[in-house]
């Protein structure tokens, strides 16, 4: 009996062969390596690669301290003009730093380009003890914060990233962390894009060369130890699609960029063709401006399954016009510009989003009130867009220099 030969089924299996082959060896060649890439707007995880393994996150570690900086700053108790104190314990922190010295201050407005440009050690060190009493006592504080974000696998034990045997995370939890620094403080998402800054009249320069290098890249964090390999976290832009990436392991800064690169050139696409089949499109939303919704966190696929997160709205701020339930599909989409302390920011920030746009589209200014992780905000919007025009809304916005997500309501 002879066997029937099918070039086509052979040749496809055939190759599903070669590339489990080929991830295979990737792992065993490199135990350190861990990807993901999820679509930013429905949270649908697009690559994937050891994905949920303990990794030590290095100076991705800073996102966090950055995350419960920028909760302060909106909670009131910091300012970009707060000056916290250098101790001797955040003086002592090896390099990289921006060398601070016992007895100094240091403004937020410095430290927030500092962790993010030089990835400085003494710097979240500061921050640190100026939150939390005590980089420990702020470690817990970190710690917390990530279970609440549903970073189920991640345990901190500093602030800066520094080797800590204890002070583990995934390339999951870390794209979970970069999702809801962009969802939840979208006013400071534009400081992940920083090339350079000076402090004493010294110019420090970005390690992130993705931002610099690759199109569509505008953000986030490097980070290095012997112990992690090369990481890095980056959100990108192209095609109106947005992705989040984590690599993480790299045995070079190089070829941790090209991995990073070849992922994101490829989910793109993926994404581009998941949001045309899928009905979730969402990024954050709100049927009416007037009622409880229950909504999945943003980046509920991205993270280990957990009931959906109740977010309570309240009525929109007087003086603004209140946002109208969509009438139908087609105008069912916002831009989102930011959520801000107080409803006067709010405003002013959604009136300046309306004006640069001009003509561009009959745009309505919305404010609502909404509760993140137990703390009230106002949330910024403009409304009554299509897709296609909330998407060029916003791109315009963004060649001007203000920060925005596209979501759908």
């Amino acid at each position: 009996m002879f066997a029937v030969f099918r070039p086509g089924k052979t040749m496809a299996h055939l190759f599903g062969l070669l590339l489990l082959v080929a991830l295979a060896g990737q792992a065993q060649a490199n135990p350190r390596y861990a990807a993901i890439v999820i679509d930013a707007e429905n949270g649908a995880v697009l690559h994937a690669a050891n994905a949920d393994a303990s990794r030590y996150p290095a100076s991705l570690t800073k996102m966090m301290t950055l995350y419960l900086l920028f909760e302060a700053m909106e909670q009131g108790r910091m300012t970009l003009d707060t000056a916290m104190p250098v101790s001797a314990h955040a003086a002592s922190m090896p390099q990289t730093n921006i060398s601070l010295k016992k007895g100094e201050t240091l403004r937020v407005r410095d430290a927030i380009p500092a962790l993010i440009v030089r990835s400085a050690n003494d710097v979240a060190v500061v921050v640190a003890e100026a939150l939390g009493g005590s980089e420990s006592a702020f470690a817990r504080r970190m710690t917390a914060k990530a279970k609440e974000l549903k970073m189920y696998n991640t345990t901190f034990r500093n602030a800066s990233g520094l080797p800590d045997s204890q002070q583990i995370s995934t390339a999951r939890d870390l794209a979970t962390l970069s999702l809801r620094l962009m969802k939840d403080y979208p006013a400071y998402y534009h400081y992940f894009s920083t090339p350079s800054f000076t402090y004493k009249g010294r110019t420090y320069r970005s390690h992130n060369r993705m931002v610099q290098n690759l199109p569509g890249v505008d953000g986030m964090k490097t980070g290095y130890i012997r112990a992690s390999g090369f990481n890095v976290a980056t959100s990108a832009l192209r095609d109106d699609r947005r992705v989040v990436g984590v690599v993480m392991g790299g045995r070079t800064a190089q070829s941790r960029d090209k991995e990073m690169a070849g992922l994101i050139d490829r989910s793109i696409g993926r994404a581009t063709r998941v949001a045309r089949t899928s009905g979730e499109r969402l990024v954050a939303s709100t049927r009416t401006v007037a009622q409880t919704v229950t909504q999945p966190v943003q980046v509920q696929r991205a993270s280990q399954p957990a009931p959906p997160s109740p977010v309570r709205l309240q009525p929109a701020v007087a003086s603004l016009p209140a946002a109208q339930s969509p009438t139908g599909d087609n105008l069912g989409w916002a831009v989102q510009i930011g959520s801000f302390r107080m409803p006067e920011q709010a405003q002013d920030r959604a009136s300046d989003a309306a004006s640069r746009l001009g003509n561009l589209a009959q745009a309505r200014a919305a404010v609502s009130e909404v509760e993140i992780s137990n703390r009230k905000l106002f949330r910024a919007r403009l409304v009554g867009f299509e897709e296609k025009q909330a998407r060029n809304a916003c791109q315009h916005l963004s060649r001007q220099g203000m920060d925005c997500l596209v979501v759908r309501l």
